[in-house]
């Protein structure tokens, strides 16, 4: 790609996306708002699927399902109540489990192990026709064999977005860590390329690319607008669960990821500088709050 071809980067404000969100139906019920999944990993590592599930419920999923290693049940049930718990004992009955049709969006990664079992989990989830968002140990379970997830993603319609920090980035695509804003914004560009995904490259800037479309053109899209101290541990748990509540109600995957990108700094701004990653379910709500009061009808 030449210079001259590339895309243009496009500002991260609610004009980007906000024509795409779903507008609730007067005589709506909750499965036409989408059915969101969320896996979460063994007894000691539930945290961070919680935030993703309470955050995929708050930006507005009609229903939110954990489901749970039948070992790490209980522990989810204890600090669960909108969101229901489901016990999956591995690849094969996550796969069944995902032939109900209602259900529209899956996130895997938050805390759910790295390794092998991961790997299968993943492609079983990938197997189904539900969008998909993979984070943390989703990504880093195939970094000595990047390849096998490419062909996973690229066999299948529905999307799917990627959400890796740097460290994520590098170990699933190679390169360095410590690179310039251009060479961000390129390598953004070549992991959707790649992958077939949509690529939410975490940092200072967060960028949302999108692979070609059937013209062979990239989108992306970069937000200026968060701060500093939302870098914290669980934050990104919560940044994939706004986009797992978003694609549950089948928004489009880069309009979802980009108005996730966007809410996810506005409840950064609204919760201070003492944030923790449970300040930010506060401070999504009055960040949707103040988005809906802007919107049209």
């Amino acid at each position: 790609m030449t210079e001259t071809d590339q895309p243009k980067l496009e500002i991260n404000r609610p004009e980007l996306w906000s024509a795409h969100i779903p507008v609730l139906k007067t005589d709506g019920h909750k499965y036409d708002r989408g059915h969101c999944v969320v896996l979460s990993g063994g007894p000691c590592y539930t945290g961070a699927a919680r935030l993703a599930a309470g955050a995929a419920l708050r930006a507005g999923s009609g229903l939110v399902t954990l489901y749970s290693p039948p070992n790490a049940v209980l522990v989810n049930a204890a600090h669960l109540t909108a969101v229901m718990i489901r016990s999956i004992a591995g690849p094969e009955a996550a796969a069944n489990a995902l032939g109900d049709k209602r259900i529209t969006a899956v996130v895997a990664g938050p805390g759910l192990g790295t390794g092998e079992k991961t790997c299968l989990m993943v492609e079983a989830i990938l197997s189904g026709n539900q969008s998909v968002v993979l984070d943390a140990d989703a990504l880093t379970s195939f970094r000595d064999q990047p390849t096998r997830l490419y062909s996973a993603i690229q066999k299948r319609t529905a999307p799917v977005i990627l959400t890796p920090h740097m460290g994520e980035y590098c170990a699933l695509f190679g390169g360095r860590s410590a690179i310039t804003a251009k060479e961000r914004f390129n390598a953004a560009l070549a992991a959707a390329a790649t992958s077939g995904a949509h690529v939410v490259l975490k940092g200072a800037g967060t960028l949302v690319a999108s692979p070609a479309d059937a013209t062979g053109v990239q989108r992306i899209s970069g937000c200026d607008s968060a701060p500093k101290w939302l870098a914290t541990a669980g934050s990104g748990d919560v940044l994939a669960g706004i986009i797992g509540g978003l694609l549950a109600r089948e928004m489009p995957a880069f309009e979802a990821a980009s108005c996730a990108v966007w809410l996810h700094g506005e409840a950064a701004n609204h919760s201070g500088p003492a944030l923790i990653s449970e300040d930010l379910d506060a401070g999504l709500k009055t960040a949707i709050g103040n988005l809906v009061k802007k919107l049209p009808g």
